[in-house]
């Protein structure tokens, strides 16, 4: 004979026997279900009651703190459907739907829920609270999406030499309500609302996938959509684009700008012919977003150490030479250098920019965009702000020994250079310059200090738990096995919050060398890499891999973070 809840919550010593009495008697007066005058009331939590409650009806239990929503829905189970019967789908399992109710007796609901799918549904007992709550989301979701697709009008605004001309979408195309134009509309909208930033649109056999990068991983946004429309896609984004619709044979470059509630956005474009047709990357520059985000920017803001710190705020306030950012594409140098100028930007000092493009607006510093098609590259736009009397300047990037060479004989001749070079880390840099056939003499003198920076992700606050790893793990993965394989590591186990990944948000993390006479002679003399390591250890500079270790043994980040972006020392 199954026991009454009230049994089992007093053989549990969950609740006393005065607060049982009393709620049994409100639950007769109210008509109001025990459970909710017990939560209510307080004298029981919500976890233990329901947790109880699946012992006694002998239903699985679960406490949705890891819960992420499924992307794919059982057919005809919409958010209304779960709405009315205040439940949530969980997971298909051997041909069996489970879903977590708020009422896990509602025989009526677990009725209508088969005779809509068709399938064995099995009840699984949570709290009702959190059911509510992902409720709320999916709606909210569901909402979002409704709005894109059908009353927020995305303009298209081209640029023309008397200004910007907004274009409606009817001046586009004649079919404004089309299904592609709401798809590619709907992706770009979701994608800032995720704070993304680029949209890949990916071709393969099974279909077209969309997907975000977001926090520097690619992430699952739509798919697979039928390959029939990828060409409408495709075609969709080159019109915003202004590119050709007819070539599908060569790689093309483009970009458009977008007003969304009031907003404009921009976005770079490339299209790149693959064996299934067209793929697309949309790099996203949101620009009003940043300028938020540049009000509290500084470099304590972005994470670094504080022994990096205190070098770069040195470093930056010295009156000429040069300041290199380096790391691989994405991996912050740009805000780097942002966060640097915005330190020193004290209106005294003429600061002019030269960059491609210009993706923050600062104010009180003269920007200049890159523009190739026109004639104006790094080198010639560097040539012209040197006319300009500048103080300090910010070259975008270092591509060629011409840029090179006037940014190394600017840093000579009395103004702060601040620039970033594609290298691996602070000794590659070095090669990088040397190889480009400038004078080893002249590049250490005008030489600062040299940055290598990486964004690595952080662990989702939300679903954030202690792990311990074998001593075999440890070892594999560049740590001492002997001696961590006790210590309690951080991982996130993925939830709602962080979209099942278990990370939330990025942080940068750099090694600067720092530069003396000794450290100068020995690059002057082609020293080999061990021998400079050696001298910038002795100068006190902390190797990236060291400082990603020790962020790890903080449980900010986790051992397989560090490894996707730094190597482990052998």
């Amino acid at each position: 004979m199954r026991k009454y809840i009230g049994e089992l919550l007093l053989e549990k010593k969950l609740v006393s026997e005065e607060h049982l009495k009393i709620a049994l008697a409100e639950a007769l007066n109210s008509r109001e279900r025990i459970g909710n005058i017990l939560i209510k009331k307080g004298y029981v939590t919500e976890e233990d009651f329901y947790q109880t409650l699946s012992e006694q009806l002998k239903l699985k239990y679960m406490n949705l703190s890891d819960f992420v929503i499924p992307e794919k829905m059982p057919e005809n189970i919409t958010i209304e459907v779960m709405q009315r019967n205040k439940c949530i789908f969980l997971e298909e399992k051997n041909e069996k739907l489970f879903f977590a109710f708020v009422d896990p007796t509602n025989l009526f609901a677990k009725d209508e829920l088969y005779l809509l799918t068709g399938k064995e549904i099995e009840v699984v007992c949570a709290p009702p609270s959190k059911i509510e709550k992902i409720l709320k989301k999916i709606e909210s979701t569901s909402r979002v999406l409704e709005e894109v697709t059908e009353d927020i009008r995305v303009l298209l605004v081209k640029e023309t030499e008397e200004g910007e001309e907004v274009l409606s979408l009817e001046k586009l195309s004649d079919e404004e309500t089309s299904p592609i134009v709401k798809l590619v509309d709907t992706a770009i909208y979701d994608a800032l609302q995720k704070r993304a930033s680029d949209i890949h649109i990916e071709s393969s056999q099974e279909g077209v996938y969309i997907r975000f990068r977001i926090d520097g991983i690619l992430q699952k946004a739509l798919g697979p959509i039928d390959l029939k429309y990828q060409n409408h896609i495709i075609s969709r984004i080159k019109v915003m684009s202004e590119l050709d619709i007819a070539e599908q044979r060569v790689p093309q470059d483009g970009r458009f700008k977008l007003r969304i509630k009031g907003r404009s956005i921009d976005f770079r474009v490339s299209i790149l012919p693959t064996i299934f047709g067209e793929d697309a990357v949309i790099r996203i520059l949101d620009k009003e977003s940043i300028i938020i985000d540049l009000k509290n920017l500084s470099l304590e803001s972005l994470g670094f150490d504080e022994n990096v710190i205190s070098v770069m705020k040195k470093k930056i306030r010295e009156p000429y030479g040069m300041i290199l950012v380096t790391g691989p594409t994405g991996s912050g140098k740009t805000t780097t250098l942002y966060a640097a100028i915005s330190e020193i930007n004290n209106g005294e000092d003429k600061i002019v920019t030269i960059e491609d493009p210009v993706e923050y607006q600062l104010k009180g510093v003269v920007q200049i965009p890159v523009n190739e098609k026109k004639g104006l590259t790094f080198a010639r736009g560097l040539r012209s702000i040197l006319r300009h009397d500048p103080d300090k300047i910010m070259v975008g990037e270092i591509r060629d020994p011409e840029t090179a060479q006037i940014a190394i004989q600017s840093a000579l001749t009395g103004h702060l250079v601040l620039t970033t070079v594609h290298a691996n880390n602070i000794f590659d840099v070095i090669a990088r310059f040397l190889n480009m056939g400038i004078s080893p003499y002249n590049f250490v003198s005008s030489l600062n200090c040299v940055m290598a920076q990486r964004l690595i992700r952080v662990i989702c606050s939300n679903c954030k738990k202690k792990v311990k790893y074998s001593e075999d793990f440890l070892t594999v993965m560049g740590f001492n096995g002997e001696k961590y394989r006790d210590f309690e590591f951080y991982e996130g186990s993925g939830c709602s919050e962080c979209s099942g990944t278990g990370y939330k948000g990025r942080i940068a993390i750099g090694e600067v060398l720092n530069l003396n006479d000794d450290m100068k002679e020995l690059i002057i003399d082609k020293a080999p890499i061990h021998v400079l390591k050696k001298k910038a250890k002795e100068l006190g500079t902390v190797f990236l891999r060291e400082v990603a270790e020790k962020k790890v043994l903080e449980g900010v980040t986790t051992i397989k973070e560090i490894n996707r972006v730094t190597f482990a020392e052998v």
